[in-house]
């Protein structure tokens, strides 16, 4: 393998066309664009005006890269229903099986689209081994924040198979001029403002008291569920609420990036996402087909970074966590930010789905 596909050249090509999609999305939004109205339902979710802006951005970067990063699958949110874009998908007699790419170039639209809370860019790129490609596999993986219009500062995290991952702050006024096209179609240099690297690693405290943890609860239809497993695992954990006081403070942030961020600074102690799970708990209550909005892989695009930061991902019941590169499969996943956490609350979620016929 030559240079340009060594892990840590993959890591500054995937960090550079996050910082790409962030001044699109800056020019955008300073320019006065549209950004919430649904435009498309695409790859499992709803596409907002904001996600056409950035699009473009993935394309013209990938088709400037080295030819040997290619042949390419990219499999992406936004790419059509089958989520999915070919790049020289067909090897050449000198060439390797190629590689996945999987991005989600706005992960926390909600959040940005209204300006009220920071969104991410994360991707993560394996060496193609067809279908069977888990996002698992990823050799380089990269979340870059896309600020609200009031931020002067942005974070970005990057890291690659077996090292210790790494996060800097850049100043996002000044000397970076939002662009909302480069010819040709990479980022140089020049229009970087210098980084500074910030200090990372979860919490260790090993219980939940006064810490920040939540089951994701952010849409209509699983609140009931997620709630109960909440109030079961504080009740298990810490037992009885005190009266007059907070044990554990929640903090529902609509972006999966942005919750493993959080584990990964320290600032929560555990966090899950178990929607696919309480659509299957609904669906022997009622009989109904019931399938509202879920984490789809891409919104895991992160995970590596995650877990080199030194977070301890799983599924939602507790096995590995190897989601499939592609735009439509529920995935459920827990976070926690050290190994007591997982001790004390991983047998409670397990529990709670065995009573309800889900293992």
């Amino acid at each position: 393998m030559n240079d340009v596909n060594e892990p840590s050249a993959w890591m500054h090509r995937l960090e550079e066309l996050g910082v790409a999609v962030r001044h699109r999305l800056i020019a955008a939004r300073d320019g006065g664009e549209d950004m919430a109205t649904a435009v498309a339902q695409e790859g499992g979710d709803t596409i907002f005006a904001i996600d056409r802006h950035v699009e473009p951005v993935i394309e013209e970067h990938i088709a400037a890269w080295p030819a040997a990063c290619r042949p390419l699958v990219l499999v992406a949110e936004g790419m059509g229903e089958s989520g999915r874009r070919e790049f020289d998908a067909k090897p050449q007699a000198n060439q390797g099986a190629g590689y996945r790419l999987i991005v989600d170039p706005i992960d926390g639209t909600r959040n940005i689209m209204y300006d009220k809370r920071s969104a991410w860019f994360i991707a993560a790129v394996a060496e193609d081994r067809g279908e069977a490609t888990s996002v698992a596999d990823a050799l380089a993986s990269v979340i870059v924040e896309l600020p609200t219009s009031k931020a002067g500062w942005a974070d970005a995290f990057v890291a690659v198979r077996g090292q210790q991952a790494r996060g800097y702050r850049e100043e996002t006024r000044g000397g970076a001029k939002p662009l909302p096209r480069l010819d040709p179609p990479i980022l140089k240099s020049e229009i970087r403002n210098p980084k500074s690297e910030i200090p990372i690693g979860p919490s260790t405290a090993a219980t939940l008291l006064n810490g920040f943890a939540q089951v994701s609860n952010f849409f209509p239809g699983t609140k009931v569920l997620a709630s109960e497993l909440m109030e079961r695992i504080v009740h298990a954990t810490l037992g009885d609420v005190a009266p007059g006081s907070a044990a554990v403070f929640d903090d529902q942030y609509i972006t999966t990036a942005g919750q493993m961020v959080e584990l990964m600074i320290g600032h929560d102690r555990f966090c899950c996402d178990l929607r696919p799970l309480f659509y299957r708990i609904l669906e022997k209550q009622t009989g109904k087909a019931i399938r509202g909005l879920e984490c789809h892989p891409y919104d895991l695009a992160g995970m590596l970074v995650a877990q080199r930061a030194g977070v301890i991902l799983t599924d939602g019941l507790g096995g590995d966590l190897r989601p499939p590169m592609d735009v439509h499969t529920g995935v459920h996943w827990c976070g926690y930010a050290n190994a007591a956490l997982r001790h004390a609350i991983e047998p409670v979620i397990r529990q709670f789905f065995a009573e309800r016929g889900i293992h």
